[in-house]
């Protein structure tokens, strides 16, 4: 039986289609990764699968049990843990863990055993008495991941789970999330980040309210082609600047990065002196180039022509 079982869902507000018929289903035990850039539909699948929106038409299945009809059942099977943060300030980490467990029907003394194992779980039992205002983010997301793994959850739901989270804090917690999954638990990941799929076992493309694909990580790399990534960060980011280093890069797609830019050839070696040159004569210098293997990111952005950053 399939952990999640989706068909041909639809969403729309209005006249506004959101999901335009996603099809998916995701075996007990995986590690779902879904990438797509704002507005791709990722939120919004996300919420009906976690039974907090209702679709237009179509349906979702968790372990066979309809998540509409059965929505109070489905329920007890998943742990979602949204963008946005939702535990209390003002209640110490324990305290926190106590009322959700208490929310959801556990009595006082199973609360407060589950809140000291759910805590130790995700590394937070020295700070279990600390208030959560003097939490790092890092801190703050793995005691909500802890409170949504009550007794009895099968599947945890995560979306942009590392959002605003420094290096450091985001592989820890992504390290945590991979060792729950281990343990059993199938795992609904929403990133944007492509560093952050890559611990995934299955990774889908969003794109305009649809998967577009999805496949092992190496099968996409593979499907996608691409061999070497040009990163430039340039000292100025202009039309002038992508218009010249489109002329180095395959199907002239170049990608827009924080610091420059990124462009995708067969042979990096050969044409890096030349893009150098190139931006000199237009004013604008080269602070860093690397060649580097294509991250999902790329990818995905290969085989969709769509970034996401956009």
């Amino acid at each position: 039986m399939s952990a999640i079982a989706i068909h041909d869902l639809q969403k729309s507000y209005g006249d506004a289609e959101i999901l335009k018929g996603v099809n998916l289903k995701i075996e007990e035990g995986e590690f779902y990764a879904l990438m797509g850039p704002n507005g791709s539909g990722k939120t919004t699948l996300t919420s009906i699968i976690a039974c907090t929106s209702l679709p237009s038409s179509g349906t979702v299945e968790i372990y066979g049990l309809d998540a509409v009809e059965e929505a109070e059942k489905v329920k007890k099977l998943i742990g979602y843990v949204p963008q946005e943060n939702f535990s209390s300030t003002h209640l110490t980490g324990k305290e926190n863990a106590i009322y959700f467990a208490r929310l959801f029907g556990f009595s006082r003394d199973e609360a407060k055993k589950m809140a000291i194992d759910m805590l130790k779980k995700m590394g937070l039992f020295e700070d279990a008495e600390k208030r959560v205002a003097n939490y790092s983010g890092g801190m703050r997301k793995r005691l909500e991941v802890a409170t949504a793994l009550l007794p009895g959850v099968k599947v945890l739901i995560l979306d942009e789970p590392t959002t605003g989270l420094d290096p450091s804090a985001r592989k820890n917690f992504l390290g945590l999330i991979k060792r729950v999954n281990e343990e059993g638990a199938t795992v609904f990941f929403v990133t944007h980040i492509g560093e952050d799929a890559e611990i995934a076992s299955r990774v889908g493309f969003m794109d305009k309210g649809k998967i577009v694909m999805d496949a092992e990580p190496e099968r996409l790399r593979k499907r996608s082609g691409l061999k070497n990534v040009v990163n430039i960060e340039t000292s100025i980011k202009s039309d002038g600047v992508s218009n010249v280093l489109k002329q180095f890069s395959d199907d002239d797609k170049i990608l827009e990065t924080e610091k420059g830019f990124k462009i995708y050839c067969q042979k990096p070696e050969e044409i890096t002196p030349n893009i150098v040159k190139s931006l000199d004569k237009i004013g604008c210098k080269v602070t860093r180039i690397e060649t580097m293997p294509p991250s999902l990111e790329d990818v995905f952005f290969k085989l969709t022509e769509t970034s996401l950053r956009r």
